[in-house]
């Protein structure tokens, strides 16, 4: 797969630099200081990752991402000057995979980038597949089961009881680092490393707003054991519980 970035940036000095630095390692690198016309473009080119800059004059990064998010299979990058909890906050619960302040460090840019290819690359490869001829596919080695849940790692979908769950992209991807860790205890230290790549600051709460949308949306028909399937260990993290659904 061509390891093929977009860049959304309306600073163009920063997005240059951006640009010849990925470049020098390989990327194929397309830029664009206007957010509606990435919104155009986004499908004909198909990149693998978006970098994408928060604050924009005509559209927001945030806009941007969540009107691509549903039907982009690459993962998201976004850059901002403001450090603001909330913001990165908002950015990761509309579908953002990754987060970086400016002034941005060119090796730690890099970092980012190499984890998110990693991350993308059976997603993106396996729903071109998907697309292309569903039933070349062996599906079943793309399901996780537990019991009444069915989550479809290609197509990104969960069942529970029989009902359709609806999630957001970043708490599917919670569900599915504590379900492929069924029955052991994860940190959130090990949640954030697999999801973004950074270390837990003892402060950052999105895991557990995530995990406590889970266990609302997890819960049908008022489901009175919904804290027994994942459960808080104090201290130490969560633990998906595997024969509880």
């Amino acid at each position: 797969m061509t390891k093929r970035i977009l860049i959304i940036e309306d600073d163009q000095k920063l997005s240059a630099q951006i640009s010849r630095f990925l470049e020098k390692h390989h990327y194929v690198v397309k830029t664009l200081t206007d957010g509606n016309q990435g919104l155009k473009i986004i499908g004909d080119y198909d990149p693998s990752i978006v970098i994408l800059d928060l604050m924009m004059p005509e559209i927001s990064g945030f806009e941007i991402c969540r009107t691509i998010r549903p039907n982009f299979e690459g993962s998201i990058l976004m850059l901002t000057g403001c450090d603001d909890d909330m913001d990165q906050v908002a950015g990761l619960e509309m579908g953002a995979d990754g987060y970086l302040i400016k002034p941005i460090e060119p090796r730690v840019l890099l970092a980012h980038v190499r984890l998110l290819e990693r991350k993308v690359l059976p997603r993106f490869t396996s729903g071109r597949r998907d697309h292309e001829s569903e039933s070349n596919l062996n599906l079943d080695r793309e399901i996780l089961e537990f019991n009444d849940l069915k989550i479809y790692l290609i197509r990104r979908d969960v069942v529970y009881k029989n009902q359709s769950i609806d999630l957001k992209p970043a708490e599917f991807d919670v569900l599915v680092v504590l379900a492929k860790n069924a029955n052991q205890i994860v940190s959130r230290d090990f949640i954030l490393n697999e999801l973004r790549g950074i270390e837990y600051d003892g402060l950052d709460r999105s895991v557990d707003v995530k995990i406590a949308a889970l266990r609302k949306k997890l819960s049908v028909d008022n489901d009175t054991l919904k804290l027994k399937k994942i459960i808080t260990v104090r201290s130490k993290g969560y633990c998906f519980v595997g024969d509880a659904w």
